[in-house]
């Protein structure tokens, strides 16, 4: 459906709540089996009968994305209000909570309800989900109720959503996913049946485009069964947490040159690695993984201050889920919880990609690294004496891994 489509019907929808009709955008035996609509919430009373009239998700993403006060919410395609009202009682008069949707007649059902409601702490946004009109590092939590699989540019969608995240925000959607690709046919049978499943993404590519973006500690849990290999489910992430004033994000090809001088950086030390010049980005980029590798960076400048990657160990199937690791931060930036940060994103990427094991060696004389890695879950399992000379000398390399409680144990 186009984008000028989606606006008219939902605009017709919001007339027809605002008229006092209760709207049922998906079919009717739909929100009574399935968990659409005002089925999904526990306790409604507190609400406008308007708010709940225009209820059409797919969930309770309220109760999914464990709310604490004073936080900041955001609310993307906030449709009657139910969900922006519902979390401004979570987040209480010191929070706050955004709701953003691209009709216009929604917008202004919305501000009516929240009026009714008597909610100071709410805020409706005009805009689309893939522009969101907030600066970066805005909100605490994202929440959604079925909107997502409606768009025509989800990657965007979600690298938006990553942006106005503050660092270790969390992402907390219900949404429509299939458990499979659906051939035309089906698509169209599950279309008709339940009106939402136009547009949404497999679970698999759900977590890929979650990847993309940056989040990390991804979970998809699928709810209730319409049928067809079409199923409501709750999206969970979290965009990994740093310091104010900084982002963890995947790394790209435009911050070769940033990451690369940090690599030759850490070589000059003596104390990172045997090797003693970094590699072009071309030998960079083709000897590791092309997930797996994050950046530190100051959001305002966008420079780079820190960053990780992963080399497969070995091509064998039964390494799948073994990498080796490299982390290295700007010497001026060290003793700041870059790295800590950095490692910690790392971590949570690899199990969410399925890794169970990260290895790497390190010198003895680095305690910095060593205490590092130790703090978050590494372990010394034993050292190759004097395995190569160095600026002439013989060098002992410590072998060190995690071993993930979650993956593969």
């Amino acid at each position: 459906m186009a984008h000028d489509e989606i606006i008219d019907r939902y605009s017709a929808l919001a007339r027809a709540a605002d008229a006092g009709r209760t709207v049922a955008d998906c079919g009717q035996e739909a929100f009574e089996q399935g968990g659409f609509g005002a089925a999904g919430y526990d306790d409604l009373t507190v609400l406008p009968e308007g708010a709940v009239r225009a209820s059409l998700g797919c969930g309770n993403p309220v109760a999914v994305a464990e709310l604490r006060h004073g936080e900041t919410v955001l609310d993307l395609g906030s449709g009657g209000g139910i969900d922006v009202l519902l979390s401004a009682r979570r987040v209480g008069p010191s929070g706050t909570v955004f709701g953003l949707d691209a009709s216009p007649a929604m917008v202004e059902l919305a501000q009516r309800n929240a009026a009714q409601a008597g909610a100071s702490n709410v805020q409706f946004l005009h805009g689309t989900i893939e522009a969101i009109p907030l600066p970066g590092h805005t909100v605490d939590v994202v929440i959604s109720n079925c909107v997502i699989n409606l768009s025509d540019d989800k990657a965007a969608v979600l690298a938006e959503a990553f942006r106005v995240l503050r660092p270790g925000g969390r992402f907390g959607v219900s949404d429509v996913v299939t458990a499979q690709a659906l051939d035309e046919q089906a698509r169209q049978q599950a279309e008709q049946r339940i009106g939402c499943a136009a547009g949404s993404l497999t679970v698999q590519e759900y977590r890929d485009l979650l990847t993309e973006a940056g989040f990390v500690q991804i979970a998809i849990t699928l709810t209730a069964d319409h049928g067809d290999g079409v199923h409501s489910a709750i999206v969970q992430a979290v965009k990994p947490a740093i310091g104010p004033g900084l982002e963890i994000r995947p790394m790209r090809e435009s911050d070769a040159e940033q990451v690369l001088a940090i690599y030759q950086a850490g070589l000059d030390t003596g104390q990172a690695s045997f090797e003693t010049t970094a590699p072009s980005w071309e030998g960079f980029t083709a000897s590791r993984l092309p997930h797996l590798r994050y950046v530190a960076t100051d959001a305002a400048s966008g420079e780079v201050l820190g960053w990780v990657t992963a080399t497969a160990v070995s091509s064998r199937p039964v390494y799948a889920g073994v990498v080796e690791h490299s982390i290295y931060v700007h010497p001026g930036c060290q003793a700041h919880g870059i790295g800590r940060a950095l490692l910690a994103a790392f971590i949570a990427a690899a199990e969410d990609a399925g890794v169970w094991t990260i290895q790497s060696g390190v010198f003895g004389e680095n305690a910095a690294s060593l205490s590092l890695h130790q703090a978050l879950g590494f372990r010394v399992v034993g050292t190759r004496e004097r395995v190569g000379r160095h600026h002439g000398v013989w060098r002992d390399v410590l072998l060190i891994e995690r071993r993930s409680a979650v993956v593969g144990a």
